[in-house]
């Protein structure tokens, strides 16, 4: 699926329609990919889904604390940037494997910095820049994620 995104607007609004999606797929923890380059608008689309599950206040890019956790519409949410990584093996003293259970949600900016070590994303957002936009390209990578790009259509 693609998705045009004119602006930071229209990119926290995808963010909040997949936040819509996973109220909807409650069933199973999700695994969110994040991809693009600096200034892609990852973190926005990040605000987007955050502010829709409820986070009042500003979203930051956890570039330096590299995790940031969320209690939101009763479930755990982690939001992940992998950007200052030294090498995949840091990702295991970050515990984020551990995190995909129950209805959790790992929202990772940076994923290809963990080396495949998260298993496949439920769903990956690739950012790409476009004429005077970007465009969000979402890929499923499992029935589960599959189900939450349906739901954006």
């Amino acid at each position: 699926m693609i998705v045009s995104l004119a602006d930071a607007d229209a990119t926290r609004a995808l963010g909040a329609r997949i936040a819509h999606a996973l109220k909807a797929q409650r069933d199973a923890p999700a695994l969110i990919a994040l991809s693009g380059e600096l200034g892609a608008g990852k973190t926005t689309l990040a605000a987007g889904l955050l502010g829709a599950l409820g986070h009042r206040g500003p979203t930051r890019s956890p570039t330096y604390t590299l995790v940031e956790p969320y209690e939101l519409d009763g479930r755990t949410l982690l939001h992940a940037d992998l950007y200052r990584l030294e090498t995949p093996d840091d990702l295991d003293d970050l515990g984020l494997r551990d995190a995909l259970t129950g209805t959790n949600v790992v929202l990772i900016e940076w994923p290809e910095r963990a080396a495949g070590r998260l298993g496949v994303a439920d769903v990956l957002v690739r950012l790409v820049y476009a004429n005077e936009g970007r465009d969000a390209l979402l890929e499923a990578g499992t029935l589960h994620g599959a189900r939450l790009v349906e739901a954006l259509g």
